[in-house]
């Protein structure tokens, strides 16, 4: 593993313990066991390091979503239980999410980590309408900001809210219902 990912990791870690108080160069340091100014030397500033941990968590969570997102086969009986699985992922590494979490919410008030956020976001999104689109949506921009939100939301429910984990199934049921309903939608265009 290399020192970046190692770094990155331990700060993901404490994000998701501490929140943002919590994470400073010193105590990813610690976290990672690595000698006091291991994480300076890498990441200078603070807006450098939380530049760093939301790369990595990127990195992390497209490694999850890349089967979700594969193209073959792709069809309404298939699709759900791969977004489920991925979903699940999520939800069973509560670090990396919360992690997620906070970062979100340092974004609303760093313009430069906003940026950042919302380019990682993207590569998440972007592939969502074009996905729906071949399945049959008739609108697949507005069926995509669905599907992410649902997904969002349900996360957020679990990790933060007051919700209950969903089990696999129950997540498949859920994204086959949303997914059923939007190709099947006769209003879906206007």
């Amino acid at each position: 593993m290399k020192r970046s990912e190692t770094v990155a990791d331990a700060a993901i870690t404490l994000l998701a313990e501490r929140g943002m108080r919590g994470l400073t160069h010193r105590a990813v340091d610690e976290e990672a066991g690595l000698p006091s100014g291991s994480t300076s030397n890498l990441a200078r500033t603070r807006a450098a390091l939380l530049e760093l941990t939301l790369s990595r968590l990127t990195e992390l969570e497209m490694e999850v979503m890349a089967v979700a997102y594969e193209r073959v086969p792709l069809t309404l009986d298939g699709l759900p239980a791969r977004l489920a699985g991925a979903l699940r992922v999520q939800l069973d590494d509560r670090r990396r999410t919360l992690a997620r979490y906070e970062l979100a919410l340092e974004a609303t008030r760093r313009p430069e980590l906003r940026e950042i956020y919302d380019r990682a976001g993207r590569r998440f999104r972007d592939p969502a309408p074009a996905m729906l689109a071949a399945l049959g949506s008739k609108d697949p921009a507005r069926h995509a900001r669905q599907l992410v939100a649902f997904g969002e939301g349900l996360m957020f429910d679990a990790i933060a809210g007051a919700g209950q984990t969903p089990t696999l199934d129950e997540l498949t049921l859920a994204l086959r219902d949303l997914l059923t309903g939007m190709l099947h939608d006769e209003g879906a265009g206007g």
